[in-house]
């Protein structure tokens, strides 16, 4: 996705100036019934009449936000200077206009929910009941709901309405976390996807070309070369009995296929520590040729965790200390 200030916004129709959003300062009540119909007056001064959270009655609507949550805000015409505009100076705030009534509102919100609460802070959720805020949906021109739009910087950025599958909504965010000068974590590759997909079904030859095909186009991809270990660890146990060849290895610590076998059954039990111990001592024991071949067993098996693995780190240290 593109950057969202760069390109075509949904407000182009006319400049939407958030100025006018500020509250103004106190003055006389407007007559009964408030402003005409397409007025641009600003919002009602902090401490005027707004509704509860959780919509009339005081019972939780499905759009109101998580109580306790600092990810997800109630925002309303009062608020809306604090909440929104000085806090979109620092951290990017995008706005969820819903409303109890609203459907799809009800499909959209958990979305955007569950992403603001995973993003640890990077941004806030921001929810308008447009029945409880007529004015904001009025100033912020909206003609549909759901509608998300954002405000980073002080400024309004582009947005979106009606419901949107996760990943799109997390494009969304993610563009808007970029425009906001937030580093975002490299979308997920569909290739490794696939590949994941069949090593875990089961079909190792096709995972096996998937992974070749994107180390051959991204060479040293980490996913990648981890995929691909994987696939050959599946493959040395397939059909093992894993009782008896742990059995066996304990029986014969001399034996070095037998311990290798060993050291995959352990890793795919979660006992990876165990296995990388096992082979160092092995290499200890050897010599030569076997010993050779026990270390790069062992450096297969470390492929499968990846080198950001502490309990990696900590057997490379211990297997440099056993050849060397």
């Amino acid at each position: 996705m593109s950057d969202p200030r760069s390109t075509p916004s949904i407000f182009t129709r006319g400049a939407v100036d958030l100025s006018a959003l500020r509250p103004a300062p106190a003055r006389p009540a407007a007559p009964a019934g408030g402003p005409p119909a397409g007025a641009s007056s600003p919002p009602r001064p902090a401490g005027s009449a707004a509704s509860p959270a959780g919509g009339p009655g005081g019972n939780p609507a499905a759009g109101a936000p998580a109580a306790g949550s600092a990810a997800i805000i109630e925002v309303n015409e009062a608020n809306f200077q604090t909440e929104v505009l000085e806090r979109s100076l620092s951290t990017p705030v995008i706005l969820d206009f819903w409303a109890d009534w609203c459907e799809p509102c009800k499909q959209l919100s958990p979305i955007l929910e569950k992403l603001a609460a995973a993003a640890g802070g990077d941004w806030v959720l921001g929810k308008v009941d447009v029945d409880a805020n007529p004015r904001l949906a009025q100033a912020l021109r909206v003609q549909g709901i759901p509608m998300v739009v954002a405000v980073v910087g002080g400024q309004l950025v582009e947005g979106f309405t009606g419901v949107l599958p996760e990943a799109q909504v997390k494009q969304y965010v993610d563009a808007v976390l970029k425009a906001g000068g937030v580093s975002v974590a490299p979308a997920e590759d569909p290739r490794l996807d696939a590949a994941d997909d069949a090593l875990m079904t089961g079909d190792l030859d096709e995972a096996e070309a998937a992974y070749k095909k994107i180390l051959a186009e991204t060479p040293q991809d980490r996913a990648a070369e981890s995929g691909l270990a994987q696939v050959e660890l599946y493959r040395r146990i397939q059909g093992v009995d894993a009782q008896s060849a742990m059995a066996k290895a304990d029986a014969d610590p001399g034996d070095i296929a037998a311990q290798q076998l060993a050291a995959d059954i352990e890793v795919l039990s979660g006992q990876a520590p165990d296995a990388y111990q096992r082979l160092v001592d092995l290499v200890k024991r050897s010599s030569g040729d076997e010993r050779d071949e026990v270390r790069k067993h062992l450096l297969s098996l470390f492929a499968v965790a990846g080198p950001d693995d502490p309990a990696v780190s900590e057997a490379r240290r211990a297997l440099a200390r056993a050849l060397f």
